[in-house]
């Protein structure tokens, strides 16, 4: 999975899709690579696991080896427009830029191509060894992957068409890119993670590289004759629950993929606690 040059991480909404995105990022940085960690939607979650207060458009130095960012749409448009296609910045164009900022955010396609272009930019053409983005939840994980094909459809022709098809071309290489899915062991993250997996392979959009389960519980190591031989009390709830907890959460992987289980990280609070203990778990997973 770290031999690529991006990781588009998705997940339900708190399933922990930030914290493994920090941690990612971080243990590549252990591990002497350059990383770039992108927060695509909402930089909150991923400053936090990062020990920062918020991220920028602009790359901020997080640890030898480790920056990170958040894509901001207006200026990741103006820079697409400049960089890309060698037209002045929006602010610049006067009455058009009314028009450009009516298209971006009506056309189809055309706030998510601006939103995964940057991320894809950057993989391609940054000084990094790997690019971890930060990405959008499984519900809107699907408009983001396939916006390079959907704006193609819409433009025909030209220099946009061009930067579409090597857009596509990266996203579906699945030797450099690949789709990080996270998850809990419950009903409605797991039916989600399920759907969204046999979307992405059905339309052939990304390679999934890893299905990551969050918080899971380990066996109590106890017999249930035992528990049962218990004194009614806090010590016999407690057993009673975990064993009840664990047995569910059981069900629910056994419909999962195989992949890395990140075990509740108990007594841990802060999210940057959590980000680094999982880095440092991660390769025993």
């Amino acid at each position: 999975m770290f031999d690529k040059r991006l990781l588009i991480i998705t997940g339900k909404g708190g399933v922990g899709r930030s914290a493994v995105s920090a941690a990612l990022a971080l243990r590549s940085a252990y591990d002497g690579k350059r990383v770039l960690a992108v927060a695509m939607t909402d930089g909150a979650g991923l400053a936090a696991h990062l020990g920062v207060d918020r991220l920028s458009y602009t790359p901020t130095r997080i640890r030898p080896g480790l920056e990170a960012m958040a894509i901001q749409r207006p200026a990741a448009l103006n820079e697409y427009l400049r960089v890309q296609l060698g037209v002045p910045r929006v602010a610049q164009l006067g009455p058009v830029a009314r028009a450009f900022d009516a298209v971006a955010s009506t056309a189809p396609g055309i706030r998510e191509v601006i939103t995964i272009g940057k991320v894809l930019y950057e993989a391609r053409s940054g000084p990094w060894d790997l690019v971890v983005a930060d990405g959008p939840p499984t519900g809107q994980i699907g408009s983001h992957l396939r916006a390079p094909t959907t704006v193609a459809r819409l433009v025909g022709t030209g220099r946009v068409r061009d930067q579409t098809a090597w857009m596509t071309h990266l996203l579906t290489d699945d030797t450099a890119t690949g789709l990080v899915v996270v998850t809990i062991p419950e009903e409605l993250p797991v039916t989600e993670t399920l759907q969204s997996l046999e979307d992405v392979r059905d339309e052939g959009l990304i390679t999934t590289a890893a299905v990551v389960v969050n918080r899971t519980l380990p066996a109590l190591g106890t017999a249930a004759d035992d528990i049962d031989h218990l004194e009614d009390g806090p010590a016999k709830e407690a057993a009673l629950l975990h064993t009840a907890l664990y047995e569910e959460q059981q069900r629910w992987l056994r419909d999962l993929p195989d992949g890395p289980q990140i075990p509740y990280l108990f007594g841990l609070h802060t999210p940057p606690e959590v980000a680094a203990r999982i880095a440092d778990l991660w390769r025993a997973l």
